[in-house]
């Protein structure tokens, strides 16, 4: 599969994950897409539930990419700002607050880079402890 059709359906997930499913076939590495709140063009194929066909897409909670990525990161690049961030991360909205903090800093542009670096990283070992393959020449570091 390509990993940019992974990436799509991952992020699909975690825009909402009580809402949105997606499922990778095993066979042929294509994407099938559910919500629970819209209508899709797509039906979804009636073996939908054998796990030896498909695989659901994890969300960033799943992959540990939500919460303590960003407390990482902080750590990482904000050691002096850890506890900042932290206490945004104990109220509703901490993403928006974290963004806006980072953006004062002048560190939104390097927790984007570091988010797709992990975030990549994190969907190739799913992939591949799921025994899919994803396609070389895709994503930002294919290999």
């Amino acid at each position: 599969m390509k990993y940019d059709d992974l990436l799509a359906a991952y992020e699909w997930v975690s825009s909402s994950p009580e809402d949105s499913d997606a499922f990778v076939s095993r066979v042929t590495g294509s994407v099938h897409w559910s919500s629970s709140t819209m209508e899709l063009d797509e039906e979804l194929p009636e073996d939908i539930e054998d796990g030896s066909i498909y695989v659901a897409v994890p969300n960033k909670h799943d992959l540990n990419l939500g919460k303590n990525l960003a407390l990482t990161f902080a750590e990482e690049h904000l050691p002096d700002s850890y506890q900042t961030v932290a206490n945004l991360f104990r109220q509703r909205g901490a993403y928006g607050r974290f963004k806006d903090f980072l953006e004062r800093m002048g560190f939104l542009k390097a927790w984007y880079a570091y988010e797709a670096k992990a975030t990549e990283l994190a969907l190739r070992e799913w992939a591949a402890g799921e025994g899919l393959s994803i396609a070389s020449g895709s994503g930002q570091n294919a290999g």
